[in-house]
């Protein structure tokens, strides 16, 4: 089946039944999630005190074999924010977080919420230059890190603008009943919230839509992570959107979330469709192919949390008896690629896929409400998708210098118009989040957010993902700048200019790295070695290039910029590329000369990347 088919009236009034169906949710939802209100009190916080009203010895999380009610959580949570309180923390105030997925992490931004207090959500791979410029960035007033990466913080601690004293540590084990000791230099927080009060704070009821929630970084275009400001007010709009009007829970039902909560989808989307539905939250410190199911069985899941390339894995595996008898009644994520969503859902026997577009930063999102084949769905808010240049990297005008609208099962730039219900909140830095802005689009004085994403219109207000544009591409689920990536390859000796960019391997998800390297060194004289262990200090994994390319320059654009469509038309083929190339391979520590035969076996999986 075509993975571009158009959605038909046909398509539309076969949905009534379910539309009708679910219509009271679906009011419900779009209402809180389309509040205008700036005056209501609204947050995180009350989502968490609704839960403890309405189904207080239900469980809230499950986590290897760690549960806990939404009353014992909750008493939990109020005994950080107390603390935090007497520490001085106020309203505004941002709380560094570096956690991994555990209840710990959730309890912590949970009591920063109920203050008015931000959760900066500190990607948990990062390390080196790009950690230390993260954290500084937010400028925290405390710094909460798990034991599983304190080893990451203490290489940076020096370069940290956080106070010496105001260092907090969480063992890697049940807090809550397990003593643990901190170690120097670091306070136990465990320990110093055990005699604080277990009430709800006060604060919680002064909080509103456009309190900032928690930052969200994401690698942006121009160098470092740009912190986004998740505010509570966009918090609302997940919450209405996606846990009463699209996936709606039970109270009966589990949502399995393998995934990273410092990204929005685990942390907005799927925490917040749990939280309404007054469900249980089942955790895991990293997702793993092989244990996806059995985890699914034994926590009797009824949902799960995905993003495309979990997905694709899933696939992968090799078919085990009774897969499909899993228990999942829907699932909801992002990037599920057209090519896999067929055999993915048959496969396994997903009745509802709640597929959904969104960006950390953005201001419009769609949702695959009414369950339709390999769409994001629709979305309430204006948005339009516009004819796009993808050669030289900028979107098409007419004669009077405003943007065209793409016609019917076309590709183009997807904007979203801002306006008070779909505002642009932007990151903590002002010049950047005005980079974001497009004005003058379509009349004079309108203003837009450019996603860079390319979307295909297939009627009826529904889209199709397609791919991302300029310096940004996904690989594991992670975005990666490419231009940070280039800073930290031209930091290594003999590398005098470095090109990153993304390419497509056979039968994965997003793209790989890909750099195009400038020696001033004959290339026997550069130690490859040396450099992946520069770049392994100061970068995650997956951000590091899997391919390299020595060349003798790239060419230039009449803006001087480097012009990457040709780079990423040429990818790894030997036969389009007269250059070495080099390849990291999976679980290898070192580059390696591409061969002709390295080459088809990559293409033909025979290595996992």
């Amino acid at each position: 089946m075509s993975t571009q088919t158009l959605i038909s009236k046909r398509k539309i009034i076969s949905k009534v039944p379910s539309i009708l169906a679910g219509l009271p949710s679906l009011v419900k939802g779009l209402k809180i999630a389309n509040t205008s209100d700036k005056s209501k009190n609204v947050g995180l916080g009350l989502c968490i005190e609704k839960c403890v009203n309405e189904n207080p010895d239900g469980l809230a999380i499950l986590y290897q074999d760690r549960q806990l009610t939404y009353l014992e959580f909750n008493r939990w949570i109020n005994r950080l924010a107390h603390y935090f309180l007497s520490q001085g923390i106020q309203k505004g105030d941002c709380i560094a977080v570096m956690i991994e997925n555990r209840p710990e992490l959730l309890a912590v931004v949970g009591a920063c919420a109920k203050i008015g207090a931000i959760a900066a959500m500190v990607n948990t791979a990062q390390k080196g230059k790009v950690l230390s410029y993260s954290i500084n960035l937010v400028e925290p007033k405390m710094m909460l890190v798990g034991q599983e990466c304190l080893e990451a913080y203490q290489a940076i601690r020096e370069e940290s603008h956080v106070p010496e004293d105001k260092h907090y540590y969480l063992a890697d084990q049940n807090t809550l009943s397990t003593p643990s000791q901190a170690p120097d230099g670091w306070q136990n927080l465990a320990q110093l919230i055990e005699d604080q009060g277990e009430s709800n704070p006060a604060q919680c009821q002064s909080i509103y839509p456009d309190d900032p929630c928690f930052y969200i970084y994401t690698s942006g275009t121009t160098g470092m992570p740009k912190a986004v400001v998740f505010n509570h007010g966009r918090y609302m709009k997940a919450y209405g959107s996606f846990g009463f009007a699209s996936v709606r829970l039970k109270a009966s039902d589990r949502m399995y979330v393998p995934l990273p909560f410092y990204h929005a989808t685990a942390m907005a989307i799927c925490w917040s469709s749990v939280l309404a539905g007054n469900a249980c939250l089942v955790m895991t410190k990293k997702f793993s192919a092989s244990g996806f199911w059995p985890d699914v069985k034994k926590y009797q899941a009824t949902s799960f949390g995905y993003v495309g390339e979990l997905c694709r894995y899933l696939v992968e595996q090799a078919p085990v008896p009774d897969e499909a008898q899993n228990g999942i009644r829907v699932i909801v994520g992002n990037g599920m690629r057209a090519s896999i969503w067929d055999e993915f859902k048959q496969r396994f026997d997903i009745p509802k896929i709640m597929e959904f577009y969104a960006s950390s930063e953005g201001n419009i999102g769609f949702t695959n409400v009414l369950n339709f084949d390999r769409t994001v769905g629709f979305s309430p808010y204006p948005y339009a998708i516009v004819e796009y240049d993808k050669e030289n990297d900028k979107a098409l005008t007419d004669a009077n210098g405003k943007l065209r609208k793409v016609k019917r099962g076309e590709v183009g730039l997807l904007i979203g118009e801002i306006t008070t219900k779909s505002p642009f909140h932007g990151y903590t830095d002002a010049e950047k989040s005005e980079k974001c802005i497009m004005r003058n689009v379509f009349k004079e004085g309108d203003a837009w957010f450019n996603t860079g994403d390319l979307m295909r219109d297939i009627g009826f207000r529904h889209a199709q993902f397609v791919d991302r544009t300029g310096d940004t591409f996904r690989w594991k689920g992670e975005n990666v700048s490419t231009t940070e990536v280039e800073m930290l390859i031209d930091a290594v000796d003999n590398v005098s200019e470095t090109v990153v960019y993304g390419v497509e391997i056979p039968n994965t998800n997003g793209r790989a790295g890909m750099a195009s390297i400038r020696l001033d060194c004959q290339l026997e004289e550069f130690d490859f070695n040396k450099m992946l262990n520069e770049l392994k200090k100061d970068m995650p994994n997956y951000a590091i290039p899997l391919f390299l390319r020595i060349s003798k320059g790239v060419e230039m654009t009449g803006t001087f910029k480097h012009k990457k469509v040709p780079l990423k038309e040429d990818g790894f083929c030997l036969k389009k590329v007269q250059e070495p190339l080099y390849v990291r391979l999976p679980n290898s520590e070192a580059y390696v000369p591409l061969t002709q035969e390295l080459q088809t076996e990559i293409e033909q999986g025979t290595h996992r990347f």
